[in-house]
């Protein structure tokens, strides 16, 4: 645990130790974000998003510290930042159950994630929810 104490000290708090990997979705480092860049407009509303190096930064953290599943979680998340508002709302109303009309509409969704997205992590949980939901029979339309 020692060891990974000192990795965790080389990455955290990430705003000292990681300036060159947090960066905005634009590209803007942390010392860009300014009032003054703002006003300028040398800001928009897409640099206040976070970016997936920062949660892959996270991941790492969470990872160093044996937390597995927050891991995951952030590396999912990471995966998600290149995918539109509009596409992440319609997978979450797939996922719901009664939702989705079969096992496939998931498998495909799953293959869209994978191939156009390049997020082999959504996929797999999208898959490992079709598995599930086909076990438990909630691809009854219930709405």
């Amino acid at each position: 645990m020692a060891e990974d104490s000192k990795q965790v000290e080389a990455l955290y708090p990430a705003s000292e130790k990681q300036q060159d990997r947090l960066t905005t979705p634009g590209g803007h480092t942390l010392s860009d974000l300014t009032m003054p860049n703002v006003l300028a407009g040398a800001l928009g509303t897409g640099d206040l998003g976070i970016s997936a190096d920062a949660l892959r930064l996270q991941r790492d953290v969470a990872q160093a510290t044996g937390r597995t599943c927050l891991a995951e979680n952030f590396e999912r998340g990471a995966e998600l930042t290149g995918v539109s508002q509009e596409e992440i709302f319609e997978t979450y109303n797939l996922l719901r159950p009664g939702r989705a009309e079969s096992k496939q509409v998931l498998i495909d969704l799953a293959r869209r994630y994978r191939e156009e997205h390049d997020a082999p992590e959504i996929a797999s949980l999208i898959e490992d929810a079709a598995d599930a939901y086909e076990r438990r029979g909630l691809f009854q339309k219930r709405f």
